[in-house]
């Protein structure tokens, strides 16, 4: 039977955490002393859109002018600036450290004027954190949020049902709140933060299309990108106002972003249509975790069926193969095993096998190969996914993959590389997972996967 990573496990690995099952051990895997928790070092994405203007502008109408829902919106809202953001209460140092990384990128890449202001102050934009199970409690869906006109989690409950919550009905964006639990993982909190803090400025939706942005729900990027920053740099470009209908903003994107983005004056359109909705609520319906397994499989089933009846080749195409692999494992082996190696092939070929989307897909072969004790395959997957895993800053993914990297070195008695390069995982694993019964659990499944050689003459 092929063995890959649980679904659990590689959910995680996609941006969502989740709870494991403790597994048995034989003895405690983590050191009596832990490593210090890794973290990475600041750095700008603004290297350039590599991508049509013109296919920038369809997509920056969609994202401004459109809601996940499908609803429009009729005019162009943002903040005046200088926009303030604060705190609602003392956070850990590591969150702090994480708000202050992403307002310096907003600085200097979006060219947005955004200052933190004291704790407990009224600000444009409130942080506030609160339990994960009383969020959820609240919004099962929902990892975190942000809504408009609400200063507090009271205020929000008081309000939820009401109209005050509806975006649509803003003239000029004032006044905002972002909601994120405080019993996650540090990595969890800063996907947050980029995520809701990018809403509150800009776009309120998500497009499956885009393949560079953590405005897709595919969860593969999950800090702000080049092409993020772009969108929001052109967000709070002199040349819109608050108030602007979709026309008149299409009227003047061209010359905003033949100024902002001179590169993508000539490169060749990309032909992309618009996502259809039945295609979108059938994904959605694969992903959601309160369903049925075999339900969610076959919804995964008929993803891939719409995407190949619409004529993509795209990532929408690439992500419903990696959804059915994921949604396969443990009811269809063969099936998961076709839908990785063809999501592999797909990424692949779209961005090169030194990308995040391939990263993704790398994991699961790579623990598959390590299953079956080809050590070298699963050596090879997971050193050519590590270079863009690092630069994607997802620290849950990286931990993930060194653990099995670890796992073949011992299987390939080199066991002193084995334990330095364990050590690096779980330093990792702190920032991306959090507490040490994650971590011990993640470790206790990637070792289970590994099999055991026969002694000789036996």
């Amino acid at each position: 039977m092929l063995k890959f990573l649980p679904l659990a496990l590689l959910a995680f690995a996609s941006c969502t955490v989740v709870t494991v099952n403790d597994l048995p051990t034989r003895g405690d895997p983590l050191p009596l002393k832990l490593p210090a928790m890794q973290t990475f070092s600041a750095r700008s994405f603004a290297t350039g859109v590599t991508r049509a203007n013109t296919d920038i502008a369809r997509d920056f109408l969609e994202l401004a002018f459109e809601m996940e829902s499908g609803k429009t919106l009729e005019r162009l809202t943002r903040f005046e600036e200088p926009v303030t953001i604060a705190l609602a209460q003392d956070v850990s140092v590591q969150f702090s450290r994480d708000l202050d990384a992403l307002l310096n990128r907003l600085r200097r890449e979006a060219k947005i004027d955004i200052r933190l202001a004291k704790t407990g102050s009224a600000a444009n934009i409130v942080v506030e954190t609160l339990p994960r199970k009383t969020l959820q409690a609240a919004v099962p869906q929902a990892a975190c949020f942000v809504v408009p006109r609400i200063t507090s989690w009271e205020n929000f409950k008081r309000n939820r049902r009401s109209g005050a919550l509806d975006w649509s009905t803003l003239d000029v964006r004032d006044r905002t709140t972002i909601f994120i639990p405080d019993d996650v993982s540090a990595q969890e909190t800063r996907d947050c933060m980029h995520e809701e803090i990018a809403q509150a400025l800009g776009p309120l939706n998500d497009l499956y299309r885009l393949s560079d942005s953590v405005f897709n729900d595919d969860n593969i990027n999950t800090v702000l990108t080049s092409f993020d920053m772009l969108i929001l740099r052109t967000y709070y470009s002199p040349a819109l106002k608050n108030g602007m209908t979709r026309a008149q903003v299409a009227a003047v994107l061209p010359t905003v972003l033949a100024r902002l983005n001179p590169a993508g004056k000539n490169v060749k359109p990309d032909g992309l249509q618009r996502t259809p909705r039945k295609w979108i609520n059938t994904i959605e319906s694969a992903l959601a975790p309160r369903s049925g397994q075999s339900r969610r499989l076959a919804q995964g089933r008929r993803a891939v069926d719409l995407a190949r009846a619409e004529g993509w080749t795209d990532n929408r195409l690439g992500f419903s193969l990696f959804a059915l692999g994921r949604l396969s494992l443990g009811l269809d082996s063969e099936t998961a095993a076709e839908s990785f190696s063809r999501a592999f092939a797909l990424y692949a070929q779209l961005f090169g096998t030194d990308d995040i989307h391939t990263s993704h897909v790398a994991l699961q072969l790579a623990a598959y190969s390590l299953s079956t004790g080809n050590s070298t395959a699963a050596l090879k997957l997971i050193n050519g996914a590590i270079p863009s895993v690092s630069r994607a800053q997802n620290a849950g993914l990286l931990a993930t993959l060194l653990m099995i990297k670890a796992e073949a070195l011992d299987f390939d008695e080199k066991h002193a590389d084995a334990a330095t390069v364990r050590l690096d995982a779980i330093g990792w694993a702190r920032y991306g997972f959090g507490s040490e019964d994650e971590i011990r659990a993640r470790l206790a499944e990637i070792s289970a996967l590994k099999p055991r050689k026969k002694q000789a003459g036996a």
